[in-house]
């Protein structure tokens, strides 16, 4: 469920299996990590593989949580809703890659910010449609 092996004293969240109940989301934190994993790697700049993991473990348990936000908000939403299909397949996509445990490799941390991003790139859109 979580993982506490982190030697800095911090938790990574990693709950694989969603039994985690809703948690404050610091999405601020977490974009500007994804933020800087996307950026281009700067010449020996290489993350270590433990933190390759930690972090692909950190974000695939932010990405579940905001899965599960996701799909209740697509819930509410009506079923002609023109977000519907897409928010459907990165859902479906999202419960694929989560479906495999982080790898401790730069690659699999970069996979993990991707759905982290286009996961919230759907709940804006689906907050923005209930608004309107």
């Amino acid at each position: 469920m979580m993982d506490t092996s982190v030697q800095t004293g911090a938790t990574v969240l990693d709950d694989p299996k969603g039994v985690l109940a809703r948690l404050p989301l610091d999405r601020s934190a977490v974009l500007k990590l994804v933020t800087a994993v996307l950026d281009p790697p700067t010449p020996g700049s290489e993350l270590p593989p433990q933190d390759c993991l930690q972090i692909g473990q950190l974000l695939a348990g932010h990405a579940s949580l905001v899965a599960a936000e996701v799909g209740s908000l697509l819930a509410l939403s009506p079923r002609t809703s023109q977000l519907r299909p897409l928010t459907e397949t990165v859902l479906t996509e999202a419960r694929g890659r989560l479906s495999v445990p982080p790898a401790a490799t730069f690659a699999s941390v970069q996979n993990r910010a991707r759905l982290v991003r286009a996961l919230y790139e759907r709940y804006d859109r689906l907050m923005s449609a209930q608004l309107d």
